[in-house]
């Protein structure tokens, strides 16, 4: 899951091809629909980002009561106006009309807390919840930002790794080699430095469980020297979301995907190729594609069917961009990694988004 951020951006104005009264704000590589001449393009509006948690006295002040996602109608979601997808809302809220919003835009400032906008959290099913424990040792995963907010954090050209976003729940296992003790967790708690109190009925321990992945981390510790491994994880099925894969999530069918590992190693935690050191000893994410970054192709493949099954069952939720070697970016301040999201995925109908 990406991180929230309300922001001041300048756009990019685009006709709307099938309504005369609407067109589209551009904010990186996202598109919102908005009112005919409300916005030119260099000029600076704040955006809100999808999975947004709107207060009553916003939604009311951009008339939007009513019109958005959730049980209390306050949760910016992906929408198709008139044909064209709408991804997040660009206004100038009354709030910051002292604000110089291309300084903001400069500046990078959040206006999330100032605007009372939080992050919406995905409620928890009984069978992915459980008593916990402190962990300090547990490998976070860290979040993927989306690469239409941030478009420029691949080069174009630069040798990128692009595996399949599968629609499940994330589950993370850290092996400490010098206790031989496993530890597993959700996103949610991971982020924490929660762990899950083995249970067999729990969604992610009969993963690990059912796959030997307690087992695959400490062969990988070894050959590494590493203290800890971290394996992360998707856990799939009926029963886990609304795109099963083919998978039962109630039963011995239970889908698991590795999209990535980390390991401590003489004191530094490294994030490492799954496909090089995990291809035979689990089952991994799909890989898509291997060459040069180019962001229209990278749009053009997170839009398909699912591979995970082989059977194309359903729609395909994204991809995942990795660039060929592990490195910093300094356009997020951390790794450099993003998601593209299939807009058929996001405006899909009786989609289930849980933790």
């Amino acid at each position: 899951m990406s991180t929230l951020r309300v922001t001041a951006e300048v756009l990019t104005v685009h006709e709307h091809p099938d309504a005369d009264a609407l067109e589209l704000a551009q904010v990186g590589l996202y598109r919102a629909v908005v009112a005919k001449g409300a916005y030119r393009t260099g000029e600076t509006a704040v955006y809100i980002p999808e999975q947004s948690v709107l207060p009553a006295g916003l939604i009311e002040e951009l008339g939007l009561t009513g019109r958005l996602a959730g049980s209390g109608a306050d949760r910016v979601k992906a929408v198709r106006l008139r044909g064209e997808l709408s991804q997040g809302i660009v206004c100038r809220p009354k709030a910051l009309a002292d604000v110089d919003l291309a300084l903001a835009a400069a500046r990078g400032t959040d206006f999330a807390e100032r605007l009372g906008i939080v992050k919406w959290v995905p409620p928890i099913p009984p069978t992915m919840n459980g008593d916990v424990e402190a962990a300090p040792d547990l490998l976070p995963w860290v979040d993927i930002e989306n690469i239409q907010r941030y478009p420029g954090l691949f080069e174009p050209g630069e040798p990128v790794v692009l595996t399949e976003k599968l629609h499940g729940s994330a589950c993370l296992l850290t092996y400490v080699a010098d206790e031989r003790r496993v530890f597993v967790s959700s996103k949610g708690f991971g982020a924490k430095s929660l762990a899950l109190k083995e249970d067999p009925r729990n969604l992610y321990w009969r993963a690990v469980r059912g796959h030997g992945v307690p087992e695959a981390a400490a062969r990988l510790a070894e050959r590494l020297g590493a203290r800890r491994i971290g394996v992360f994880g998707e856990v799939y099925g009926a029963g886990v979301q609304d795109l099963t894969y083919g998978a039962d999530g109630r039963g011995a069918t239970l889908g698991y995907a590795v999209f990535d590992v980390s390991a401590e190693i003489d004191g530094t935690v490294r994030w490492l190729s799954a496909a090089d050191l995990l291809t035979g000893e689990l089952p991994l994410v799909p890989t898509l594609f291997e060459g040069p970054y180019d962001s229209e192709r990278v749009l053009e493949i997170a839009t398909g069917r699912e591979t995970v099954s082989g059977r194309g069952l359903h729609l395909r939720e994204g991809v995942v961009i990795r660039p060929a070697v592990e490195r910093h970016s300094p356009v997020t301040g951390g790794r450099a990694i993003a998601k593209a999201v299939s807009g058929a995925y996001l405006t899909r109908k009786g989609g289930t988004e849980y933790e």
